[in-house]
């Protein structure tokens, strides 16, 4: 059941149109997701692969090496070697997001600030082909070896696993590129269907997030260099998460938005959202509901 303080806050922020459909897609099973490893295969291998075992699927409008299962759950693709071999990551569509705005380039020094396990840090490894220098943050031990492994796994040979809290980085460190891809209430991702949801989901989780997100970006502008690039991303549509905490570093002077600009973003289930040119994705039977900001040191 989803909590009724929730069904208030959403109707408030969204009105009620709106919010019945994003009740609608807390109340459908999402479709299976993932995108090829091309550090270690290419599409076409993979889609031989799905071919002969049955699996039907469709492409990502705004990604071609993502995946929309038609007719299998997630046991079933991990059954296949190109699973088990790190050919193919299992992830959400909306969480594949983050690391295509974030563009970043070949040769940079770039920071993942709460990485674990691993789905955005491997996508970087991918998008700039193993050339550029990755340092990964996680501050749970557990999550930390978590993360290791799937890096291993996925042959991101050039990231650097740094075992902290995230708001504590040291501020001689500077970051051509950084991606803080925030811990949050999951207001966008939950399932009606969930019988704890009301015990797990509460006010006084997303009034903890808030404030970590909040910490959270302020260490990040310090630490990215002047004229550099940034991507704030959170798995809720709430906007005490997102707008909020995006206007608050706004109001600091140090930063400005970017435009969110790639192939396919016109096709995506969008929300409305109280700052022009971020992103707000619905949440539906394909995607998870996420927030996502681009942001530029001045």
């Amino acid at each position: 059941m989803v909590p009724e303080f929730l069904i208030e806050k959403l109707e408030k922020q969204y009105g009620e149109q709106l919010s019945k459909k994003i009740l609608e897609g807390y109340g459908v099973e999402r479709k299976v997701t993932f995108r090829v490893n091309t550090l270690k295969s290419n599409v076409s291998n993979v889609e031989e692969v799905l071919e002969k075992n049955g699996i039907e699927y469709k492409k990502a409008p705004f990604y071609s090496d993502a995946f929309i299962v038609q007719n299998a759950r997630e046991n079933e693709i991990r059954q296949l070697d190109v699973y088990k071999n790190g050919e193919i990551y299992m992830q959400s569509l909306s969480s594949m997001l983050p690391p295509i705005i974030l563009n970043a380039k070949e040769n940079m020094d770039i920071l993942d600030m709460t990485a674990a396990p691993g789905g955005k840090t491997t996508e970087i490894a991918t998008l700039v082909g193993n050339k550029a220098n990755i340092t990964a943050v996680e501050m749970n031990k557990i999550r930390a070896e978590k993360l290791k492994y799937n890096l291993e796994k996925q042959g991101a040979t050039c990231v650097y696993v740094m075992e902290q809290d995230a708001r504590k980085i040291d501020n001689f460190f500077s970051f051509d590129s950084i991606l803080l891809d925030a811990p949050c209430s999951g207001s966008g991702t939950l399932y009606a269907e969930d019988f704890k949801l009301e015990k797990v989901f509460t006010e006084e989780l997303i009034k903890k997030s808030v404030k970590t997100q909040g910490q959270l970006l302020r260490k990040a502008i310090n630490i990215l260099k002047k004229g550099s690039e940034m991507v704030y991303s959170t798995c809720s549509i709430l906007q005490e998460e997102n707008e909020e905490i995006i206007n608050g570093a706004l109001k600091s002077g140090k930063v400005e938005i970017v435009d969110i600009n790639f192939l396919g973003i016109e096709e995506l289930p969008k929300l409305p959202t109280k700052i022009d040119r971020t992103l707000c994705v619905m949440p539906n039977e394909e995607y998870e509901g996420f927030f996502v900001a681009k942001l530029k040191k001045i």
